[in-house]
This record gives C-alpha cells, sequence and structure tokens, in this order.
C-alpha cells in the first residue's frame, strides 16, 4: 500500500462526501494488509478518523485501540483520537484521563500535541488547549506547514482566551 494511493482514496472521498465508504475501504486495507510504505498503524488511524466523520464513533475507538495494539507507527498518539472521540460520545472524564496518560508520558510529538490542542478548544478547555499548542511550539517541529498550524491555533486560542501577544506569537510573522 502507497501514499499515493491513499491519497486517492482520500480524494475520491473528499469529493463524494463519502466518509463510510473510505471507513469501509480503509478497514478492508487494514485486514488485507501485508506491506507497503504506509505504516498499517496510520491506516487504522486514518480508517478510525473516517468512521468518526460517518457518525460511527464506536467503531472508530475500535480501530484507534487497535493502532495502539499494532505498535506501528501511527502519525499520531492514537490515544488522542479516543480522546476526543469519547468528547464525542459525551464521555468528557475518561477522555481527560487519557489525555492526562499522554503528559505523563512527556513524550508527545508535535502533531498530537496539536490534536490534542484543537480537540480541547473545541470541547471548551481553551486553557488545557493552550498548554498543548504552547508545547507543541517548544517541541519544534521540523515541518513548517505543522509549525504554522501550531502557531495559528495557539495564537486563536489566546485570542479566545483574552491574552495579550507573547514572543511565540511574534513567530507567526517570521
Amino acid at each position: 500500500m502507497t501514499y499515493e494511493y491513499i491519497d486517492r482514496l482520500l480524494g475520491q472521498a473528499l469529493l463524494l462526501g463519502d466518509h463510510g465508504t473510505l471507513a469501509r475501504r480503509l478497514t478492508e486495507l487494514i485486514d488485507d494488509y501485508s506491506s507497503g510504505d504506509v505504516p498499517r498503524a496510520t491506516v487504522m488511524v486514518m480508517a478510525a478518523e473516517e468512521w468518526r466523520q460517518a457518525g460511527q464513533p464506536a467503531r472508530a475507538l475500535e480501530l484507534f485501540r487497535r493502532a495502539i495494539d499494532d505498535g506501528g507507527d501511527a502519525g499520531i498518539d492514537p490515544r488522542c483520537g479516543i480522546a476526543d472521540t469519547l468528547f464525542e460520545l459525551d464521555r468528557p472524564g475518561e477522555a481527560r484521563e487519557i489525555i492526562a496518560a499522554v503528559r505523563a508520558e512527556g513524550r508527545v510529538d508535535p502533531q498530537s500535541a496539536l490534536y490534542l490542542a484543537e480537540t480541547l478548544a473545541a470541547y471548551g478547555d481553551l486553557e488545557a488547549a493552550h498548554e498543548w499548542a504552547t508545547e507543541g511550539v517548544r517541541l519544534g517541529p521540523d515541518d513548517p506547514g505543522l509549525r504554522d498550524a501550531l502557531l495559528r491555533t495557539r495564537y486563536r486560542i489566546r485570542v479566545d482566551l483574552g491574552l495579550g501577544e507573547d514572543t511565540i506569537d511574534a513567530m507567526l510573522d517570521s
């Protein structure tokens, strides 16, 4: 399986607005997975996200958990997706426990920090969202697009919190 193939599937789903079909196709690919340049856990996380978009959060949780069990590179920490899905299912206590576990390990990557910042902002915890966005920026992502996304998310959260600009916000201009 290649990234180009996955990109074609994603493009078709976006054009059709059919997340359910893409979720099923990605899940089939996982079940039939043999090899390729896309790690199996990454495909599991992609499928989980599509199941969420298709209104099937229980199936999403299952695939996020399978990605954890797989242990391969998933692009983000699959627990971030679990936390987001638990918030969606109105289980905020469980979601916060998972986020606390991620923080306690102290080895988050910038993409996961962005995911958690956006999740927490969406569910109204702007202070925690700001902490995660700041952490993501401080991790110094190599990808300029990810760095900019973190800076923009952090800035938006700061504005929503009514906080003034700081030295990290100045990085947006550079």
